[in-house]
C-alpha cells in the first residue's frame, strides 16, 4: 500500500510544480454525494432514448406538395397581381417547392403534355377539343408527385382529343 502511495507521489514529482495535481480532499459528505451523483448519472444513461416523431408518411407529403402545387397555380394564374403581397406570397411558395427540390421532391404538372396510354396517369374525363391535333392532357387535376424518382401519388388529368373526322368516328365514344 505505501508502495503504491509512493509510485503515485513519484509521477507527479515528475512534472513541475504549477502542473501536479493535488490529491482531492473529500470527506464522507463528498464521497456520499459523488455516488447520487454517478447512481443519477446511470440511470439517465440507461433510460432509452425519448420517443421520436414516426417519419413523415408519403401520403401526407403528396397531400402537402398537392396543395403548393395548387397555390402557386393560383398565384401563377394572376399575374395581374403585381401588389408587393402577391410577390412576397409568390416567393414564399418558391422557396418551399426549392426546398421540396432538395430534399428530393417531385411535383409533375401534366398540362399540355402529349397523352399515350402507356402513362401512369389517372384520365378523369376524355374531352373533344378542336384545339389539339392529338390526344393531350388539357387540364391537371393532381399532379403526380414523386419522391427520389418514386412515385408516391399517381396524377389524375383530363384529355383533350381531336374532334372526329367527316366519317363520324371517334376512339373515345
Amino acid at each position: 500500500m505505501r508502495w503504491r502511495r509512493f509510485r503515485a507521489g513519484l509521477r507527479q514529482h515528475r512534472q513541475h510544480r504549477p502542473f501536479r495535481i493535488a490529491e482531492p480532499a473529500w470527506d464522507a459528505a463528498d464521497r456520499t454525494r459523488l455516488t447520487e451523483l454517478a447512481a443519477e448519472l446511470t440511470a439517465v444513461l440507461t433510460q432509452p432514448p425519448p420517443r421520436q416523431r414516426p417519419p413523415l408518411a408519403e401520403r401526407d407529403l403528396a397531400v402537402a406538395a398537392t396543395h403548393l402545387w395548387k397555390a402557386r397555380r393560383k398565384i401563377y394564374r394572376s399575374e395581374a397581381d403585381t401588389s408587393r403581397e402577391g410577390r412576397q406570397i409568390a416567393r414564399y411558395l418558391r422557396t418551399i417547392q426549392e426546398s421540396l427540390d432538395a430534399a428530393g421532391v417531385r411535383i409533375q404538372d401534366h398540362t399540355g403534355a402529349a397523352y399515350n396510354a402507356g402513362l401512369g396517369l389517372e384520365v378523369l374525363a376524355y374531352e373533344e377539343d378542336p384545339a389539339v391535333s392529338g390526344e393531350m392532357v388539357t387540364e391537371t387535376v393532381r399532379p403526380s408527385v414523386y419522391v427520389n424518382g418514386q412515385r408516391i401519388q399517381m396524377g389524375q388529368v383530363l384529355v383533350g382529343f381531336p374532334p372526329a373526322d367527316s366519317s363520324g368516328e371517334s376512339d373515345h365514344e
